[in-house]
């Protein structure tokens, strides 16, 4: 079973503050706009909702069915997210299995919090 790992510039653990944050970066913004740009795809967003509710990782297999694209286009899809952090990528054998990866999640949903701010 291999692993295999994103560039940890790259990932989200290593970027995206808080849209509210008072202290965010021009370094920030264009960490946090490059996973908005990753995400900025219909058919990625239909891959992380699968992802985010499947049980187990998901074969790049199954993925052309679901979302009705070539193996080519999906592996593309799948590079860019897994480039930008998003997702883990675990070879089996001659298939790839792609889950969310546990920090993406926690900053995914740290980006877009906003304290309850009076009107």
């Amino acid at each position: 079973m291999v692993m295999e790992e994103t560039d940890p510039r790259r990932a989200p653990a290593q970027c995206c503050v808080p849209l509210a944050s008072e202290e965010m970066t021009l370094d920030d913004a264009a960490a946090t706009a490059s996973l908005f740009k990753a995400l900025g795809d219909p058919h990625r967003v239909r891959i992380v909702n699968l992802l985010a509710t499947a049980a187990e990782a998901v074969c790049v297999c199954d993925l052309t069915e679901f979302l009705g694209l070539s193996q080519p286009t999906v592996s593309h899809h799948m590079r860019k997210l897994v480039d930008a952090g998003v997702l883990a990528r675990e070879q089996r054998g001659v298939w790839a299995y792609y889950s969310l990866r546990d920090d993406a999640i926690r900053r995914l949903g740290g980006v877009l919090r906003f304290e309850e701010r009076a009107v």
